[in-house]
């Protein structure tokens, strides 16, 4: 059997909204024209059908249509990464939709609803990761938290090639990363996760995670890729100005409501001219005079940089 080839994620990385009709019924058509227009700036990799892709709304079916339109669209361009979740026995299931799909590796999400503990995780990741023959790459985020060993023994798995942090515990990362190189895997990849991680991606490549989210990219490309080229060249005026003018306002205002992680980057999308649709339940819309706020935003951010 031939040596197999993880995906490189050499790029900025682009985690599209999930498109829905006005009536919330998944809307192929309209995500299609989403992941185009995205893909025509140059993205490095599509994770579709996470959490900015609403991925507990999905129901299998849909999930797997999900998937299908972003490999399609990425048309081997760049490697696709899907969502997947909830108990083994379920996280196994979307793995299988994914594989049938065509992508090429998985995000882990928490299992949610269960407490097992470090054995717990290792259990669960184990036997998702001899269901299937995709890479995962591990998320913790919420409740979910790994310890440095755990990650490290999960390292050991041939197809376990990352881990994705959402918590912003800066030390416990730090001593994740150190652990794992420590142990020999100098290719295991390293994420941050957090939301809107353009705001703490400085501070997470000092600990040596180079790679981030972008759900800016899915409203804002220009303001994206501005932030993801100084920072490869480590332009602090550039970096200041998208930190000063946007980044910290928008967090600021991002944490207004629950749920404006994904809300409030949807609305966002759609008034930059894409019709994705709405949140499904249990989001809800962000409120109009939050929309605004946005939109000013990224105005006054485009005539600082201009």
């Amino acid at each position: 059997m031939p040596a197999r080839t993880p995906p490189t994620f050499d790029g900025l990385l682009f985690f599209p909204v999930t498109a829905f009709t006005p009536d919330g019924a998944f809307d192929p058509g309209a995500h299609r024209a989403h992941l185009d227009a995205r893909l025509a700036d140059g993205p490095a990799a599509v994770f579709a059908a996470c959490g900015t892709g609403e991925f507990p709304a999905l129901a299998p079916a849909e999930y797997e249509r999900c998937v299908s339109v972003a490999v399609d669209a990425a048309g081997g361009r760049v490697p696709v990464v899907s969502g997947t979740g909830y108990g083994t026995a379920l996280a196994r299931e979307y793995a299988r939709a994914a594989e049938h799909a065509g992508a090429d590796a998985l995000l882990v999400l928490p299992p949610y609803g269960a407490e097992g503990g470090q054995e717990g995780l290792i259990r669960h990741i184990t036997a998702l990761a001899t269901a299937t023959p995709l890479d995962l790459i591990l998320y913790q985020r919420d409740r979910t938290v790994f310890d440095p060993d755990t990650v490290v023994r999960l390292a050991e798995l041939p197809n376990v090639i990352g881990f994705k942090d959402g918590r912003g515990d800066l030390d416990l990362m730090l001593r994740t990363v150190h652990a794992v190189r420590a142990a020999g895997h100098a290719d295991f990849l390293f994420f941050n996760g957090m939301p809107t991680a353009e705001t703490t991606q400085l501070a997470y490549r000092a600990i040596g995670v180079p790679l981030y989210s972008s759900a800016l990219f899915c409203f804002a490309p220009d303001l994206a890729l501005a932030f993801h080229r100084a920072f490869a060249k480590d332009d602090r005026a550039v970096l200041t100005t998208l930190i000063d003018v946007f980044l910290r306002p928008y967090v600021e205002l991002r944490s207004l409501r629950p749920g404006y992680a994904v809300s409030l980057v949807k609305a966002a999308t759609r008034a930059a001219g894409h019709p994705v649709g709405p949140v499904r339940a249990p989001l809800t819309e962000p409120e109009p005079e939050h929309v605004r706020a946005l939109l000013g935003l990224l105005e006054r951010t485009r005539e600082a940089l201009a």
